[in-house]
């Protein structure tokens, strides 16, 4: 009876093994769909924008804290774009301090600065870097200061206008 038992111990083992097994790789295949729905909800949404490349690069890491809710990807667009703004003003705020600036040089970034303290006011930030890219217009100005600036103003711009539309996608279906 002894080597019955132990033999029947030993298969109901390995069947509890074996579904624990599935069970896990079950797990695994919906965690792994569940992402890859996260991210498409991403690429559909990033799709409707106006900058699809830099949507998709900047809100896919953030698949999963999204999942499929407009309202977090709005917010998520906010919060992102807030972010970026700031790093960027700062990389302007070095660039003020360049030595060998030319006054209109000196007068261009500090309007682009005050133009980007605007940018938490999403609807008029994108008038606003425009306005910012506009004193920077003429050939006095050197070449590579007008490259750095436009490439940090063309990025918050770009994710003015992402968050803005996820914002009022959400808007007109909460």
């Amino acid at each position: 009876m002894g080597s019955c038992c132990s033999s029947i111990s030993m298969a109901a083992l390995l069947i509890l093994v074996h579904f624990a097994t599935l069970l896990n790789s079950s797990l695994a295949v919906r965690e792994l769909l569940g992402v890859q729905t996260n991210t498409e909800f991403i690429r559909t949404s990033c799709g409707t924008t106006t900058d699809p490349g830099l949507c998709m690069t900047t809100f896919s890491g953030y698949a999963s804290k999204i999942q499929a809710s407009p309202k977090l990807l709005a917010s998520t667009a906010l919060s992102v774009t807030l972010s970026t703004t700031r790093s960027n003003s700062t990389v302007i705020v070095k660039l003020s301090k360049s030595q060998g600036l030319k006054p209109k040089e000196i007068a261009s970034i500090r309007d682009c600065l005050e133009e980007l303290k605007d940018s938490t006011w999403v609807s008029a930030a994108l008038t606003d870097e425009d306005t910012c890219m506009d004193s920077f217009s003429g050939k006095d100005i050197n070449g590579n200061l007008k490259t750095t600036v436009r490439r940090q103003i063309v990025k918050v711009a770009h994710l003015t206008s992402i968050a803005l539309a996820f914002v009022n996608r959400y808007a007109a279906h909460p």
